[in-house]
């Protein structure tokens, strides 16, 4: 696959809506994520014509699922991402995890690093209280101002 190629796949990914694509090939595999908000999609394949009527019938949908309750995180501040990078939740597998959600911080502590161009950046909290989520799974890219912890001011 050539950068051609990716930049037409990530024009289309934006585009449609979705949320990741990921696509393997021989000995290239690209995964695409975008920060939109999830879209649903319903598919009904069609059942071959000699199977019998009711094998045919579509089962029926169950009712979409409510939108889980928004919590309302206006009163949380944010640690952002201050580079594009991966993610690291510690500074190594066999090491502990710099914060858990329930720990107090304070400006300066380090909350994990990010990895950007095989160089390790300790990313310090610039606000005190105490982490109520993190939003980012460990070992995954971030990008620049990307919302990473969530932080109840104490």
């Amino acid at each position: 696959m050539d950068i051609k190629q990716i930049q037409d796949l990530i024009r289309f990914v934006s585009k449609s809506g979705v949320n990741e694509v990921s696509l393997e090939q021989k000995d290239f595999k690209i995964t695409i994520k975008t920060n939109q908000e999830p879209t649903v999609v319903h598919a009904t394949i069609p059942a071959p014509a000699s199977a019998p009527a009711a094998a045919t019938a579509a089962p029926a949908l169950a009712a979409a699922p409510a939108p889980a309750a928004v919590a309302d995180t206006s009163h949380y501040l944010t640690i952002k991402s201050p580079m594009i990078g991966t993610f690291y939740r510690s500074a190594s597998p066999d090491k502990p995890l710099f914060v858990n959600v329930g720990d107090e911080v304070e400006s300066g502590t380090v909350v994990c690093i990010i990895e950007a161009m095989k160089l390790f950046n300790e990313i310090e909290s610039e606000v005190s209280g105490r982490i109520v989520k993190i939003l980012v799974d460990n070992a995954s890219p971030v990008e620049y101002d990307q919302p990473l912890f969530l932080v109840e001011p104490i």
